[in-house]
């Protein structure tokens, strides 16, 4: 705050309005051990040379993605994103366009989102689709808000299965929110019965398909069952790619479809932007989130695009909007909309394909090693192996040896230390498997 123009009193007044004690009342639910008490161990002041050069330094000890053998996944997956997206999406009009309130000057932006919007409807198999959320974990938390909204119920079922992230993001806003989340038991072997938690007073159950694990799994007798007691099926996937191979969530019954789009047209970027994709059936349109993309017809009768069921109060009475999300990754949704465009149906299949079989590939050499154990009896292009030694130590040394070998369990389930969550796709060569199955058997051995 010492670059704030503000007096003591000044700050004293603000807070006594506020009702507060001091600035740290504020972070209160911000846990001590996260909190840094005075400053960090930083120079006062550098030149921008200096601090150039510093940085520069420091990114020159990363392990760069696309020059070592990489089996990293866990919800963020290195896919080939085609040159022409990247040309495309820094052209001036989708780059530095701004929200597209006004509809007969953004026409080209609306019209990208609607088609995104049928994209997007159309691979999950549901009937509608929002023009997008910032993330699959977010749009996680906003599914289940949904559906609390929608079955008038307070209480949230999340699956074993569920990325551990999007599990905490939900539980999180649970105590804040005022509603329920219970959490299934951790499901790496892919045995979960989640027909047991089905009770009138649950509002949804959250399954991710494939799962954490990887399991591949066909939901529609649990769809069923939930059906039966008033509860909705949500279904959340990391890889959207596994939608060009399995049964869509919408076949399987799912009432809301939510998850990652960043494999399509996004690279990883260290950790973001990400693109949250969000599809549900037109009977609960007026309940979600975010921005919808709606076709028209202008006064010549000329096809056009507006934002549609976007109520004032979503933007100046937050207080009883349906949803706080205001906006949409309008960038990275236009990624994945021209990556998608360019492989068209026929080839998003043959890429999910593809991506299958690499995994397919690898497990077998994987499984051929003493001291590796295959979990999953399915999955798609992602799969568990448990290890004779702890997953964390195996990762640390062959990243020593420049192999990216998976994300151990453990980073997210202390008590899960033999489990390795390793991802193939389109971009692993038969190369670069057998140099991990080399490496790790050469450590296991």
């Amino acid at each position: 705050m010492r670059y704030l123009p503000l007096t003591d009193n000044d700050r004293q007044e603000m807070l006594d309005k506020i009702g507060v004690s001091s600035v740290d009342a504020f972070f209160e639910n911000v846990p001590q051990e996260a909190r840094v008490d005075g400053l960090f161990d930083l120079p006062n002041k550098q030149s921008e040379m200096a601090v150039e050069k510093y940085f520069q330094a420091q990114s020159a000890r990363n392990i760069v993605a696309g020059q070592v053998p990489f089996f990293i996944g866990a919800g963020a997956y290195r896919h080939h994103v085609p040159s022409t997206v990247d040309y495309l999406i820094q052209r001036g009009e989708f780059l530095t366009s701004y929200t597209p309130y006004q509809p007969e000057i953004t026409q080209g932006t609306l019209m990208a989102l609607f088609e995104f919007q049928t994209q997007v409807a159309a691979i999950t198999g549901m009937e509608v689709a929002n023009a997008s959320l910032y993330d699959g974990s977010t749009g996680c938390n906003e599914a289940v808000m949904m559906a609390n909204r929608v079955t008038r119920r307070k209480k949230a079922v999340l699956s074993g299965g569920l990325h551990p992230q999007y599990r905490d993001i939900v539980e999180c806003q649970g105590r804040f929110s005022d509603f329920d989340v219970v959490l299934s038991d951790v499901d790496a072997e892919g045995v979960e019965d989640l027909t047991q938690y089905i009770a009138d007073d649950v509002s949804c159950l959250v399954v991710q398909n494939p799962s954490f694990f990887g399991h591949v799994r066909d939901l529609s007798k649990l769809a069923e069952a939930a059906h039966e007691k008033g509860v909705l099926l949500v279904v959340v996937f990391s890889e959207v790619v596994s939608l060009g191979a399995i049964k869509s969530p919408g076949e399987m019954g799912a009432d809301i479809v939510v998850g990652e789009g960043q494999s399509i047209g996004n690279s990883l970027n260290f950790g973001g932007p990400y693109l949250g994709l969000f599809a549900t059936k037109q009977k609960y349109i007026r309940q979600m989130p975010g921005r919808v993309c709606g076709e028209t017809k202008d006064k010549d009768g000329k096809r056009g695009f507006v934002l549609t069921l976007s109520t004032r109060e979503q933007h100046i009475r937050r207080e009883k909007a349906t949803s706080n999300i205001c906006t949409n990754a309008g960038l990275c949704a236009t990624a994945f909309t021209i990556h998608m465009t360019l492989l068209g149906e026929k080839g998003f299949k043959q890429l999910a394909k593809i991506n299958h079989a690499k995994a397919v590939q690898l497990s077998e050499k994987l499984t051929k090693l003493e001291g590796v154990e295959l979990v999953n009896e399915t999955f798609f292009n992602e799969f568990t192996i448990r290890l004779s030694k702890p997953a964390a130590e195996v990762v640390d040394m062959l990243a020593d040896q420049e192999i990216l070998a998976g994300v151990p369990v453990s980073r997210f389930y202390d008590d899960q230390k033999d489990l390795l969550l390793v991802a193939a796709t389109e971009t692993c060569s038969e190369q670069d498997m057998d140099k991990f199955v080399t490496a790790l058997g050469g450590l296991l051995s």
